[in-house]
């Protein structure tokens, strides 16, 4: 094999392409969509004021997580936990590891008697899914405790690291870092290697399927993880500084004068009258209202009154009446 024969042309050393959004969730306490490649995983932490009922009154908290895969996260549809009537076996040792490797990062006095839920939800699967979701899900956990001191629930943060976690393997005789399925799934030797921070091993998952591995190949896949997990590391600070309570509220501050720019160019173009380029002129089925001629449907028979584009939601008229209001024209489906 040479340096760019794998199916995406990466390099052996090279991760695919990583993006983590943060607060994708609004509703939870944190929450991240972290991808990778073909890999998409939507990670939450969910904070309550209570621990089970064996750690009740010790004064320290807990942390738990989930894992599942959307039933059309793969090429054929996988039926949903809740219709088997348990989680398989698979899925819990993966939601295990992954509370198992978040735990690692938290100290359980400072947060205080309450319990932290991760739910991994992976949205499409094309290899590394359950290192996806730790990457993801430190994320989404961060984000949490930062919101839990903004609120003034916490004292200091109690996180005492980072945690990321990434896939390599031997295919063809070549050590390779973030294997996708089709790697993957002809790997000789396929390994999940979970770092913290400071480059301590939290875990460590090898298993060789045709032939055995060799302790120099194990020392090379650990060093090629290393390299792989400082980037992500890397990308896991990015999003939390993207998504900080600070940098948060100064975007929001900034959104209603862009609005209001981007507003008033629409509000003198209406007072001007119709657009001369006829790229923006609607189709007459599309007007409606007091200010329009009757609504087309497409059979050719007029009819005033309701407006066709109701089932936008941020549309109470049709184009030609928002432009008279001055109203900008972006929309959201019902």
């Amino acid at each position: 094999m040479s340096p760019v024969s794998r199916n995406d042309g990466r390099a052996f050393a090279q991760l695919r392409a990583v993006e983590i959004v943060p607060h994708f969730v609004r509703a939870a306490s944190g929450s991240a969509l972290m991808s990778a490649g073909g890999t998409r995983v939507i990670c939450t932490a969910s904070a309550e004021e209570s621990v089970p009922r064996w750690m009740a009154g010790r004064g320290s908290g807990w942390l738990t997580a989930e894992y599942s895969m959307m039933p059309a996260s793969t090429g054929r549809r996988r039926q949903r936990d809740v219709s088997r009537g348990r989680p398989d076996g698979r899925t819990v040792e993966i939601q295990r590891l992954i509370g198992r490797s978040l735990r690692g990062a938290v100290d359980f006095d400072a947060l205080g008697e309450r319990t932290i839920y991760i739910d991994c939800d992976v949205l499409e699967a094309d290899g590394g899914t359950r290192c996806a979701s730790i990457t993801g899900a430190y994320v989404a956990l961060a984000l949490a405790c930062l919101r839990l001191r903004e609120e003034g629930r916490l004292e200091r943060s109690p996180l005492n690291g980072s945690v990321a976690a990434v896939s390599c393997g031997i295919v063809d005789g070549e050590a390779l870092l973030d294997l996708d399925y089709s790697e993957d799934s002809r790997a000789e030797v396929d390994a999940n290697v979970v770092m913290m921070g400071d480059g301590g091993l939290v875990e460590v998952q090898a298993t060789a399927e045709r032939t055995p591995l060799s302790r120099a190949h194990l020392d090379e896949l650990l060093a090629l993880a290393g390299e792989g997990i400082g980037r992500l590391r890397q990308a896991q600070e990015d999003a939390i500084a993207a998504g900080a309570p600070g940098v948060q509220e100064n975007a929001a501050a900034a959104a209603p004068a862009h609005d209001a720019a981007a507003a008033a160019p629409a509000h003198d173009a209406a007072a001007a009258g119709p657009p001369e380029d006829a790229a923006e002129q609607r189709a007459p089925e599309a007007r409606c209202g007091s200010c329009c001629p009757p609504a087309t449907s497409t059979s050719g028979a007029s009819s005033p009154g309701s407006c066709p584009d109701s089932r936008w939601r941020r549309c109470p008229r049709a184009w030609c009446c928002r432009r008279r209001m001055g109203i900008r024209s972006s929309r959201m489906r019902s």
